[in-house]
Parts: C-alpha cells; sequence; structure tokens
C-alpha cells in the first residue's frame, strides 16, 4: 500500500477545449454568488472613480474579506496589489481584475498541490463531520471516476446512520456502483474488510469510503477511524490510500474551524469543498489552502453526481475575480 504523505506540485493536465467548456461552465455557476457578491461591492468602489486610490483599495479588500478569504489572506492579496499599483494610476477596471487574479493563482499555487496519482488501484476514506455531504461527495466521486472509465466500488462505513447506508445505496442503484454494506450499528471496519476484499476479486480501480463524523464524539471518532485505518494497512496490500476531507463550504470561516480541528485527530491528504455553489462565501477555499496548507482536491458546484469539478488554482481565481463570461487562459 502506498502512504507516502509527500505533496508535490504537479503540472495541471491541459484540457481539451469541449472539456474546457464544460469545466468552465459548471465553475462558474458554482462561484456565481460568491463573484456576484464581491463585484457588486467593487462596482460600488470604483463608481465614478477614475484612479486607483486608497479608497478603491480599501473596498477590494473588504469584499474579499466579506467572500470569507480570510483577513491574513485578503490583506496579503491587497498588499501583493499594492505593491503593483503606481501612484496616481489611471482606473483600468479590467486591468485590476487580472492583477487580483493572477495574484490569488500565485497564492493558491503556493500551497501544497495534490500529488499525482498512481498506477495502483486507489481506496479513498471520506471523513468530515455529519452534513457536510460525505455522502453525496461519495456518489459524485464515484461518477468521476466512472467517466473515467474507472471500475468503482462504494462502501458505506458510516454504519452509525441507517440513513447513510439508504442513501449509499440509493446512489449505488443510479449510478450503476455497487455498493458494500451491512445493517446499521454494525462495525464499519468490517464493512472496509468486506469491501477491499470485493473491491480485489472484482479488480476495483477505485473503491470509495464514506465514514461517520460524530466530531463531537472525538475518542469515539478516532478509535473508529483508527480500527479502519489499522483494516487498511493490514489488508490493503497494493493499494493507494489517501483520507479526504470533505466541507460544507456554506459554513465559511467555520469550515476552516472545522477542518482545523479534524485535522488535530485524523491525517488528510486533501480537501472536498461541497455546496459552493449554495453560498457567497466560497473564497473559503482560499483560507483552507493557504491557512492550514491543505490541498483542494474537488469542488461540488450542484446537486446532480456530474457537479464535482476538479479544483485548479488559475481557473477557481479567474472564475472567482474575473471578468463575467471570460475563461482563464
Amino acid at each position: 500500500m502506498t502512504t507516502d504523505k509527500t505533496l508535490e506540485p504537479a503540472p495541471e493536465r491541459a484540457l481539451p477545449e469541449p472539456e474546457r467548456r464544460g469545466f468552465w461552465k459548471k465553475l462558474r455557476r458554482g462561484l456565481r454568488m460568491t463573484h456576484t457578491e464581491i463585484f457588486d461591492r467593487f462596482d460600488a468602489a470604483v463608481s465614478g472613480k477614475t484612479m486607483v486610490d486608497e479608497e478603491v483599495i480599501e473596498y477590494l479588500e473588504e469584499s474579499l474579506i466579506a467572500a470569507d478569504l480570510g483577513v491574513e489572506t485578503s490583506l496579503e492579496l491587497i498588499e501583493r496589489l499594492r505593491g503593483g499599483v503606481r501612484p496616481s494610476e489611471a482606473l483600468d477596471v479590467l486591468r485590476l481584475r487580472e492583477r487580483l487574479v493572477d495574484e490569488m493563482a500565485v497564492l493558491l499555487l503556493d500551497v501544497p498541490q495534490p500529488r499525482p496519482r498512481g498506477e495502483a488501484p486507489l481506496v479513498t476514506l471520506l471523513v468530515g463531520v455529519n452534513g457536510t455531504g460525505k455522502t453525496t461527495s461519495a456518489a459524485k466521486l464515484a461518477r468521476l471516476s466512472l467517466d473515467r472509465g474507472e471500475r468503482v466500488l462504494l462502501a458505506a462505513a458510516d454504519t452509525f446512520r441507517a440513513a447513510a447506508i439508504e442513501q449509499l445505496a440509493l446512489w449505488g442503484e443510479r449510478l450503476g456502483v455497487d455498493v458494500i454494506r451491512q445493517q446499521a450499528g454494525g462495525d464499519p471496519a468490517a464493512v472496509v474488510f468486506d469491501a477491499l476484499k470485493a473491491g480485489r476479486a472484482r479488480k476495483t480501480d477505485h473503491l470509495i469510503v464514506d465514514t461517520a463524523g460524530r466530531l463531537h464524539n472525538k475518542e469515539h471518532l478516532m478509535a473508529e477511524l483508527a480500527k479502519i485505518k489499522r483494516v487498511l494497512d493490514r489488508e490493503g496490500e497494493g493499494w493507494e490510500q489517501r483520507t479526504v476531507l470533505v466541507i460544507d463550504a456554506t459554513t465559511g470561516q467555520n469550515a476552516v474551524i472545522q477542518a482545523r480541528e479534524f485535522t488535530r485527530i485524523v491525517d488528510v491528504d486533501g480537501v472536498v469543498l461541497a455546496k459552493i455553489d449554495g453560498t457567497a462565501k466560497g473564497g473559503v477555499a482560499v483560507a483552507i489552502a493557504r491557512d492550514l496548507r491543505l490541498p483542494i482536491l474537488h469542488l461540488g458546484v450542484g446537486e446532480s453526481p456530474g457537479d464535482l469539478v476538479d479544483f485548479r488554482p488559475r481557473e477557481f481565481a479567474a472564475a472567482l475575480l474575473g471578468p463575467p463570461g471570460v475563461a482563464a487562459g
């Protein structure tokens, strides 16, 4: 089993034009509320202005903080922007937006990037507080893998909630993916054991494990996750392993606090930021990446199984801060 935790920057795969258009459409739709919030404020800041003055800069700073980029991140971006502005520079709104996009992209590329996927079959352990969207994210990850031609298996290891087992089973039916499960109240580690055995027999490329998230009972959660990890370590020879934290973007800065709390009890390889389409605080992705040094893997940009996109720093910055209707180059 692959256990190397080193995260190395990897060049982003260039998307074919049809795939790029579909990706951009989903990303813009997912960040629409945040983008609108930022630039309603931005437009108010530059209204009637002919030069880039301190008032414009301060309004931009407030806009970024309101989008939940975090105070420190927002201040850093504004200082970078201020350093490139000449005194009494004529106001070019388009150029100012482009500068912000460039500075955010540089900032995001400076944090750890997801380590490249190896050739071995992958087991993804989804963790996170109940209600963040873990089960739906499991289905969306399955859809991504299916679209890539992979053989997928789901494991319902959140045995604490019967509804979670039933929900994952329903998603499995819709996607045509088998779900390994037990009755509610069963042993989550036993579910993972059965799933690894089934995955090996079926030559599965990607096993996705949904887990419970009772963060209010840390000792119980830690013991449960530790037992699952022991099963993976013992039975997962030949599998690449990753632990992915699912965070609800609608909680804004509370998502950063939640992520920080979870990383204290479990090693996390990356983050799925769910429900980003339902909030004007999508900038929290930047705060999580920068403040916690955690790679953002995917963004949940809608409710359907296909509404999960890879996190691509340059495109994210362009969708968040760039002019409407213009994709990143």
